[in-house]
């Protein structure tokens, strides 16, 4: 979602940018995340790494043996990382060790919490990198306070944005309202429903916390429905924790659509979605719940409340212009700012500066003159 509109406009330029496309494979082999290549119209990656799972240095360390070897065949001028993962460090490390210039798309961004594998991704990987594409001024103040050379930052806005604007239109065609059933009577609108992710190890890798989660969710979905679609790791952690009647009856995990019987029957749990289906799944929503970063900016664009379940946002601007509370993972907080919602004295936001649709033009240009 990051990379696509770069590698998009990078190819409207032949006789300056011959891009190579990396899959790392570190959240999905590519087989598992090819729907994500269709949906954002992205080709076929050049090269696939197919890391896989592990631990963060069995990653970082496999990702970098591995993209090193690229480097070395393929002799780039420039590598271009996105985001936080392991994946983004990785890949800026090797690159610098071979005295190749790197660009980090997403720069600047800092949650204050050490504790979040991403926050060191993110700082180790603003140190080295040569230009910093900043998603929101905060960002590009963050770096200007770390002592980071000012020639080395560019406020372009958020690249997350670019895909999301293109995709909307694809996304309002998709039929996940109907197959999960919220489609009413009135087929002009759909069932009141509210989205919720949640996978970060701060959550689901601790019983009390989850616990807390649930037990907020347990009040929630009385008031309105609950789309989960559930994460592998949370799914795994459910059965750990032996709280998997949250997933069924029968405590077995079903791989269809399916919805659940949980008190009033109002939460229906999904696996992972293609793109297009969740961006439907959060257009229509009438409020997200998430631990995820990117899903706090995207509700601030579709003007849709969020709920962030961590006590931490390295996207501050969401909260201070955007739609975005911050709420932990505490149960009485959780309920209360989703009541609030619910009696109709939601957060409305607006768009941070730059989140127009247009930052990889800004990227791509910057690169441009860099290049001349």
């Amino acid at each position: 979602m990051k990379i696509a509109p770069i590698l998009r406009e990078m190819r409207r330029y032949p006789a300056i940018f011959r891009p190579i496309l990396v899959h790392s494979g570190q959240h999905y082999h590519y087989e598992m995340s090819r729907v994500f290549f269709k949906n954002l119209e992205l080709p076929e990656p050049d090269i696939c790494l197919e890391i896989g799972s592990g631990t963060h240095a069995e990653q970082t360390g496999k990702v970098m043996i591995e993209f090193e070897k690229v480097l070395i065949r393929e002799k780039p001028d420039l590598v271009v990382v996105v985001g936080d993962v392991n994946s983004t460090l990785a890949a800026a490390l090797s690159a610098v060790k071979l005295h190749i210039p790197v660009a980090h798309v997403e720069a600047g961004l800092r949650s204050w919490d050490r504790g979040m594998p991403e926050e060191i991704n993110r700082v180790l990987t603003d140190a080295i990198a040569d230009y910093l594409f900043t998603p929101s001024l905060d960002a590009y103040e963050n770096l200007r306070k770390e002592g980071i050379p000012e020639e080395r930052i560019f406020f372009v806005g958020n690249v997350m944005v670019d895909s999301l604007l293109l995709s909307k239109e694809k996304a309002g065609k998709s039929d996940i309202l109907a197959r999960l059933g919220l489609i009413t009577k009135d087929v002009s609108r759909a069932a009141d429903y509210a989205l919720l992710t949640l996978h970060r190890p701060s959550n689901v890798d601790n019983k009390k916390a989850l616990k807390r989660i649930l037990n907020a969710l347990s009040e929630i979905q009385e008031k309105i429905k609950i789309v989960f679609p559930i994460h592998p790791r949370t799914r795994k952690k459910l059965r750990e924790f032996g709280l998997q009647s949250f997933l069924s009856n029968s405590g077995q995990w079903n791989p269809t659509i399916q919805s659940i019987n949980w008190e009033t029957n109002s939460v229906i749990i999904t696996p992972p979605l293609a793109y297009l289906d969740f961006l439907k799944l959060e257009m229509k929503a009438r409020f997200i719940m998430t631990d995820s970063g990117g899903i706090q900016e995207e509700a601030t664009v579709l003007g849709v409340p969020c709920l962030t379940l961590r006590e931490t946002t390295e996207r501050p601007v969401t909260v201070t212009q955007g739609t975005n509370v911050v709420v932990g993972n505490d149960r009485n907080r959780i309920v209360k700012e989703a009541l609030k919602i619910l009696g109709g004295k939601r957060k409305r936001g607006k768009c941070p500066q730059f989140w127009d649709g247009r930052s990889a033009e800004r990227i791509v240009e910057i690169l441009r003159e860099q290049s001349e």
